[in-house]
């Protein structure tokens, strides 16, 4: 008796490469209008500068991680006022859902730095190799001195938009004049050489190589995406319903004459015809593709087109679907674009209430109060104050309470304290009471800090304890 054996399943299989055809219609040319936009402010943005005044950058948006501060513009944001960059990351977040919600994966298919710059990385690969056929050949023939040069001049081009992005990166964080100028002439600190070399391998790498795998495999959104849409919601899809059954023109009953323009011309490898996918990111080049084609053999327009599966039901029946903006005027998304107006209303609103004068206080855990030698309690305090503006301002330090307590400021005999321009200072401050007072507030009293300018009426205050002797 013979024992057959068979190969064990394969585990594994290497994926295809995808080479998308070029294709001329709307959403191809908004894509292209969108990317140049992107890029442009990506690569721009950092190089525009904005007058501050003296002792301030003057780039016009700048993340100062040495001095802990964020400038965009007219706004200068400092560590404790992070709450507007929190509220600016749930304002993307939300903004994520609506348009999510409302249109699909539009952010995956039109904006995603992943899609921005795999577009690019594209265009160079069919400016030097050719469209899709001239790659497909030029992939399966054999190495020589034209495929050789044909590469690596790809990959060279692919290198320097590699650098380019990486570059751009570090500018955000430094004075971009005098950053190129110490990179150029080796004097740059070795962080920014180091985040240059990862953001340009990085880039390399997925907008070159991996291009659909981050999408569908590395990104989470796809499955995010699923609890976001509903049967109402517009997406790329296939109206099934009108184009089957396929066949050769001129064969089959259906509009779709499987020539797989549809599938040539998209980045991720899919076929939109076989329903929804996580791979699909919506970029709606499918639709210029089958539109073209539909145009050629004279049918209508629209066989893949943005709509919703609850209108499957009405088109089927030949009732005309229901319009795009009945799709996205919904409640859900009323709620969604109500949350992120409220969030940004508000964060306007801080934004303009804020005061330039900023104070914090830290009183002493150990010890929380020393006993002098007449009795008297001493508490010590760290009072933080930030001045935002672009002068040097004096400000005044009392306490609003009874005669039993007194302030009094280490290093000095005066009760005012000098704050830098644009800079902050730490104050020890003491607080002494009498020992009937102590006696009194055995454990913690409230006491209120006052800080008043000298030669304005800018005010604020901040509150703490005073500890007592305890039981």
């Amino acid at each position: 008796m013979t024992t057959q054996q068979t190969e064990p399943p394969k585990l594994f299989e290497a994926g295809e490469p995808v080479f998308p055809q070029r294709v001329s219609g709307w959403f191809r040319r908004l894509k292209w209008w969108l990317m140049g936009f992107t890029l442009s402010i990506y690569y721009i943005t950092p190089w525009i500068r904005w007058d501050r005044g003296a002792n301030l950058p003057d780039q016009a948006v700048l993340i100062d991680l040495a001095n802990a501060r964020f400038y965009f513009f007219w706004i200068e944001i400092w560590p404790h006022e992070f709450y507007f960059v929190v509220g600016l990351l749930i304002m993307a977040g939300i903004g994520l859902f609506l348009f999510t919600s409302a249109l699909g994966r539009v952010w995956c298919g039109y904006a995603c730095p992943q899609t921005v710059w795999t577009d690019l990385f594209i265009l160079v690969e069919r400016w030097v190799e050719g469209d899709r056929n001239e790659r497909i050949r030029l992939l399966r023939a054999k190495w020589s001195f034209r495929k050789a040069r044909l590469r690596l001049t790809k990959w060279f081009l692919w290198l320097l938009i590699g650098i380019a992005t990486g570059g751009a990166w570090v500018f955000y964080f430094a004075d971009a004049p005098t950053l190129l100028r110490d990179l150029m002439t080796g004097q740059a600190a070795f962080i920014a050489y180091g985040t240059i070399a990862v953001m340009t391998a990085t880039t390399f790498i997925f907008g070159g190589f991996l291009r659909e795998q981050v999408c569908t495999y590395m990104c989470p959104w796809p499955r995010i995406q699923a609890a976001m849409m509903d049967e109402y919601s517009l997406t790329v899809a296939y109206r099934d319903w009108r184009g089957e059954p396929r066949g050769k023109l001129g064969k089959t009953e259906g509009d779709c004459i499987d020539c797989m323009a549809c599938v040539n011309v998209c980045p991720q490898g899919i076929d939109i015809r076989d329903g929804q996918q996580v791979g699909c990111i919506t970029c709606a080049l499918c639709i210029d593709a089958c539109d073209n084609m539909m145009e050629k053999i004279g049918r209508p327009r629209g066989l893949i087109d943005y709509c919703a599966i609850s209108d499957e039901p009405l088109e089927r029946a030949g009732n005309p679907p229901k319009s795009i903006w009945s799709h996205i005027m919904r409640l859900r998304n009323f709620i969604y674009f109500g949350l992120w107006s409220l969030i940004g209303v508000g964060l306007v609103v801080a934004l303009f209430i804020r005061s330039d004068l900023g104070a914090t206080v830290k009183p002493d855990r150990n010890p929380r109060f020393v006993t002098l030698s007449d009795g008297t309690i001493r508490n010590a305090y760290d009072l933080k104050l930030s001045n935002q503006t672009g002068e040097a301002r004096v400000f005044h330090i009392s306490i609003k309470t009874e005669d039993s307590l007194r302030v009094d400021l280490e290093g000095t005999d005066e009760l005012n304290v000098s704050v830098p321009a644009n800079g902050s200072i730490h104050q020890r401050v003491y607080i002494f009471a009498k020992p009937e007072y102590a006696a009194a507030n055995a454990n913690t009293s409230p006491v209120r800090f006052w800080v008043d300018e000298r030669d304005s009426d800018v005010r604020t205050y901040v509150d703490t304890v005073f500890a007592g002797k305890g039981k």
